[in-house]
């Protein structure tokens, strides 16, 4: 809430821009509602309950939260897979919301922007392009479908029967929301001129298209979602998935307002609010929601600063829904469907799109595999998919990058007589073993492919000072190959770096006992004259 520094002006800034984007959430909420197949009132009960909660209790003050593209379409999916059962479907949002928390008491919300953004792309321009397919349907005048493969599979019967007025009805909308003068979008925001001026057109000619129809007026009741424990391994994907993508969204929608107010949000106090705000809207019938980066940026450009802008747009919401319910019933079907389709027009990530044929391909490669798996399979398997193809990726660039090289004991200015009599005296039964970069699961095999080398030398020197980290992999195959060198009769020295912790991981892991009380160094010259030493003590092969 405000501070004691709050000021007329900023409650001035925070009453338009919270009434502002209250606008642009009406429209959008209804859409939203009836796209993911509960009727408009549930998206406004959504946009109610989540605006109201996320606004007071979440970690970025001028965020207006509520029903989004890619939360209803995971909602529609929800349905789909649930057999349309309602008390399901709505405990996957309430569940979505209990492991948001989770996510913040956990802290997860730091790891968000570690996800690659090809993976981000194409789950967020396959979402884009799911919605088109989807509103295709009402915009034809044909009844909805409930996914994308049915929406391509049922277009040339929709086609067939295409009914005029409805597309006639919805290109008119589609008009307005594409092309609404800027000078007029900065007083009335032209989803809201799109869809006064489709609905008071359909009435004036009478136009026989599907509306909206009765949209209950006062307050929800609460009701808390019962299910089959049945249904429960069908329930966990799809609430993770939600609680995924509700935090992603969200987030990068706090990035969003943080660039335009110059502050920084709480990352972890937002996912609470996000959690809580949809908790509260499966309670009451509402479809779960995110961060909602256009009624964000709407709001801060009015004036909205602190919780209280998006309080105001949640209430005036709210007074929609107890006063104006009727009027809303009138709202054509082929109206909300333009609306959709601009909203999926704008999702599209159109920087990456851009660049097509200049990214790297491995990264092309994610951002396309993610794209069809979104719209064609699963959106759960393709942010899954994704995820671990962009880290194979990342792995295997890594791993091209480290170096494991077998020479002679390398030139140094600070230790040039000690190599130059090792040389001459021992031809070469000192060989170094050198280890360049991250050392993990990504470079295990190269270190395997060297000990074949090192047959018939007497001491081997595996320098790794160069190693910036070692994971389990690393530390098995090291040990494994140290294990091999003893067998063959040759003596291992490690060299590692005093400051990164790999000294005192190594001796936790047994390695003092694998090598020896002398056999773990922190510096080069140290190892180089035990190992003169050693060789020194052996008789000669």
């Amino acid at each position: 809430m405000p501070d004691s520094r709050y000021t007329l002006n900023t409650f001035r800034g925070d009453f338009f821009g919270g009434l502002t984007a209250g606008i642009v959430a009406l429209p959008l909420a209804l859409a939203f509602g009836v796209a993911s197949g509960f009727g408009a009132v549930a998206g406004l009960y959504g946009a109610i309950a989540l605006g109201f909660f996320a606004a007071l209790l979440g970690g970025t003050p001028s965020q207006v939260s509520g029903p989004t593209g890619p939360m209803t379409v995971i909602v529609a999916a929800a349905v789909t897979s649930l057999a349309g059962d309602a008390q399901a479907v709505f405990a996957v949002a309430l569940i979505a919301g209990g492991l948001q928390i989770l996510f913040g008491f956990l802290k997860v919300g730091v790891f968000v922007r570690y996800i690659p953004y090809p993976v981000i792309s194409g789950f967020m321009s396959g979402i884009g392009v799911i919605i088109i397919l989807i509103q295709l349907h009402p915009l034809l005048g044909a009844p909805g479908v409930g996914s994308p493969l049915d929406a391509i599979l049922r277009l040339p019967a929709a086609l067939a029967g295409i009914k005029l007025f409805s597309l006639f009805l919805a290109l008119v909308t589609m008009a307005l929301v594409f092309f609404t003068p800027r000078r007029l979008a900065r007083i009335v925001p032209s989803p809201l001129v799109a869809l006064l001026g489709g609905t008071i057109l359909s009435l004036l000619i009478g136009l026989p298209v599907a509306t909206i129809g009765e949209i209950p007026s006062g307050l929800p009741g609460l009701h808390l979602p019962f299910f089959s424990i049945e249904l429960l391994p069908k329930i966990m994907p799809l609430a993770l998935a939600l609680a995924v993508l509700g935090t992603i969204d969200s987030l990068l929608t706090s990035v969003v307002a943080d660039s335009m107010t110059k502050s920084r949000h709480d990352s972890n106090r937002e996912l609470l609010g996000q959690g809580i705000g949809n908790i509260v809207a499966s309670v009451i019938g509402g479809i779960p929601g995110a961060g909602a980066t256009m009624r964000t940026v709407v709001n801060i450009k009015s004036g909205g600063t602190t919780r209280l802008s998006g309080i105001i747009h949640s209430l005036f919401l709210l007074a929609v829904l107890l006063g104006l319910g009727r009027y809303a019933a009138l709202i054509p079907l082929p109206v909300l469907a333009g609306i959709l389709m601009k909203v999926g027009v704008d999702i599209l990530d159109y920087r990456f799109l851009r660049l097509l044929k200049r990214v790297p391909r491995p990264d092309l490669m994610v951002m396309v595999t993610v794209f069809l798996i979104t719209v064609f399979v699963d959106l759960i398997v393709a942010v899954g998919v994704g995820v671990t193809l962009a880290s194979l990726m990342i792995t295997y660039r890594i791993s091209r990058q480290s170096e494991i090289a077998v020479q002679g004991v390398p030139y140094q200015p600070w230790h040039r007589d000690l190599e130059k009599s090792l040389e001459e005296e021992t031809d070469f039964r000192i060989r170094t073993l050198s280890v360049m970069g991250a050392f993990f699961f990504g470079t295990t095999a190269k270190m395997q492919e060297q000990v074949s080398k090192l047959i018939g030398t007497r001491v081997v020197i595996i320098n790794c000072l160069d190693v910036p980290f070692m994971d389990l992999s690393g530390l098995f195959a090291l040990s494994e190959m140290i294990d091999r060198l003893k067998n063959e009769g040759i003596k291992p020295i490690l060299v590692v770096r005093q400051g990164e912790g790999i000294r005192s991981q190594m001796v936790a892991m047994g390695y003092g006992d694998l090598l020896g009380a002398d056999g773990i160094h922190t510096d080069y010259n140290d190892a180089l004259h035990l190992a003169w030493e050693y060789l020194g003590d052996q008789p000669a092969r």
